[in-house]
């Protein structure tokens, strides 16, 4: 039985984050001068590379048993972990941004075009792992209080279900809370990582892709020390919410001073080749 309280809370906690990239993209379009292209292929890029792309890849490494053995080890997990959600989704936003800029060179001087790509990159990673799978969450909730999960589970292994039930016991208003944190801190920095490659892009960094598999590796270790045991929950997203404040900060103040407004960037800024 989950409490209405919590089911309150699990509504509102998922509307909030479903709410967030749309709010931000109808407020943030018109001063940023982005266009829905550069929206449309973040979140085309985050479905591909990370939904598709690295979920393959870990179907591949789980299908071997020497991976598998590997991956017992914690250290071994974690840096996979880490680095397998870094190289791919790094890799897609380099090859998106690469794209727009050979198509249409004079966007790098906006880094309002990489705020446009990190709404849709970060509002499909809110959606398709936030937003759905709580929305699944919560039906389940409402089956179990109605006492019809079961038979709508008739054909699962008693495991599963037991699972099931276990999971739906432990939802509370504080889960619900974390949820609005994981959600979104991710959120946040995906905009982190799109502004940052964009400004890299537009310097010319010859390590660009490098050091944003790096940064993206290193974001994702508290997540993967979780779920290899090594770190509470709690601590995880603890470091989420310091983190995520701090590219807020980062973020408002880039864009305060400038970065973002269309012919910002010097103008003798050419695209890599």
């Amino acid at each position: 039985m989950v409490s209405v309280t919590t089911l309150a809370c699990l509504t509102i906690s998922t509307l909030l984050i479903a709410a967030m990239p749309v709010v931000l993209l109808r407020k943030l379009k018109p001063r940023f001068g982005f266009e829905r292209r550069e929206v449309i292929l973040g979140i085309a890029v985050f479905a591909f590379f990370s939904m598709i792309v690295e979920r393959g890849l870990h179907g591949l490494v789980l299908s071997n048993a020497t991976t598998v053995g590997w991956l017992a080890n914690p250290v071994v997990f974690v840096a996979y972990g880490a680095l397998a959600a870094g190289v791919c989704e790094e890799v897609g936003r380099f090859i998106a941004m690469k794209w727009l800029i050979a198509r249409q060179p004079h966007t790098l001087a906006n880094a309002g075009t990489s705020l446009g790509y990190g709404i849709g990159h970060g509002g499909a990673e809110a959606w398709l792992v936030g937003v759905f799978v709580q929305m699944q969450w919560i039906v389940y909730a409402l089956l179990a209080n109605n006492n019809q999960l079961d038979e709508h589970f008739t054909s699962a292994p008693l495991e599963s279900l037991m699972r099931l039930h276990m999971v739906l016991g432990n939802l509370s208003p504080q889960y619900a809370a974390l949820f609005i944190v994981e959600r979104a801190a991710a959120f946040v920095f995906q905009l982190g990582f799109s502004v940052l490659m964009w400004q890299m892009l537009r310097e010319r960094f010859r390590y660009t892709l490098p050091a944003m598999i790096a940064a993206h590796a290193l974001i994702s270790l508290p997540a993967a020390a979780f779920q290899a045991r090594l770190i509470p929950l709690l601590a995880a997203d603890a470091v989420y919410l310091v983190f995520g404040l701090i590219v807020v900060r980062a973020l408002l103040r880039y864009f305060r001073t400038g970065g973002g407004r269309p012919g910002a960037a010097s103008p003798t800024l050419h695209p890599e080749h």
